[in-house]
């Protein structure tokens, strides 16, 4: 009697509902949002309460903030073009830099993320930062590739200017090589989510030319990831899928990083739960980045 009672015990306790997290068809978050998992919806039949489920539709690959562009790998459709906005015409977005000239577009949440930035650096006495280039679409790459060449500039369609991620920062003092301003980048930038793209001792890596004064916004933990392991975007996505996760802790909060492969709609099942963030990497899967983690 007793070994009935206790197997009826565990049955209801195995019988416990659980939540479940569904990630809908917006996962391509904009700079800086999270999805909060204490948002999401409960179902019956969920799994257990220590992973995150959800639907991830094959286009996810090609969405996000980890998108790899090169020579190789096209930017994939996008609505970069529609977020850009003038700066010169938005001088409210304009703070603390300078515009190389009036036709300097870029998205202002990029702007914004670029200001918080520099205002940083300005504390270290270093201020003399200016845009020199923001969004192009295909047409403003075809005309600088037609004027620079393919040695300094990509094809077009190759370039990550297109993606609305990535801008040319100048100084008012020198060339960005030898301009404190230069250097800042080059030593801080990680902390605030961008990366300097193309650095002097990985051109055998990115395909690209030595070029200080172009950074691409990752986003953490990912931009600290790569400085600390002094790996070029391409680098960290291949040790990331080769690995399946990275776990870092920065400023004592845990992130897991987890690559999924992607090529249909799918449902994944990521063994930790907390706030997320979801980026393609424009190839072949998914990037799941996982933070405010509850045990």
């Amino acid at each position: 009697m007793r070994n009935w009672l206790f197997l009826l015990a565990v049955i209801v306790l195995m019988g416990v509902v659980y939540n479940r997290f569904n990630s809908n068809s917006d996962t391509d978050l904009p700079i800086g949002q999270t999805k909060n998992a204490n948002e999401m919806p409960t179902e019956e039949n969920s799994p257990p309460a220590n992973e995150l489920t959800f639907r991830i539709d094959a286009d996810q690959v090609h969405q996000g903030n980890l998108l790899l562009v090169n020579e190789e790998i096209a930017v994939p459709p996008n609505h970069a073009d529609a977020k850009a906005v003038n700066l010169f015409k938005h001088q409210e977005l304009v703070d603390g830099f300078g515009l190389l000239d009036n036709k300097i577009r870029l998205s202002p949440e990029l702007t914004k993320q670029f200001t918080t930035m520099i205002k940083h650096a300005a504390l270290d006495g270093v201020k003399n930062f200016l845009i020199s280039s923001g969004y192009r679409s295909d047409k403003e790459q075809q005309a600088l590739y037609d004027q620079l060449g393919p040695e300094i500039a990509a094809v077009p369609g190759h370039s990550e200017h297109s993606l609305g991620l990535a801008l040319d920062v100048g100084s008012t003092t020198a060339q960005m090589k030898d301009a404190p301003e230069g250097k800042w980048l080059k030593q801080n930038a990680w902390k605030y989510g961008f990366i300097v793209r193309y650095p002097e001792d990985k051109t055998d890596i990115t395909g690209v030319i030595h070029e200080p004064w172009h950074i691409r916004y990752v986003g953490l933990p990912h931009s600290a990831i790569m400085q600390a392991n002094h790996w070029a975007f391409e680098e960290y996505l291949d040790h990331l899928k080769e690995r399946k996760s990275i776990t870092t802790i920065l400023e004592g909060k845990t992130y897991i990083v987890y690559y999924f492969p992607v090529a249909s709609n799918t449902t994944l099942h990521v063994p930790t739960i907390g706030n997320y963030e979801i980026s393609g990497n424009n190839t072949d899967g998914v990037i799941v980045t996982v933070f405010d983690i509850v045990n």
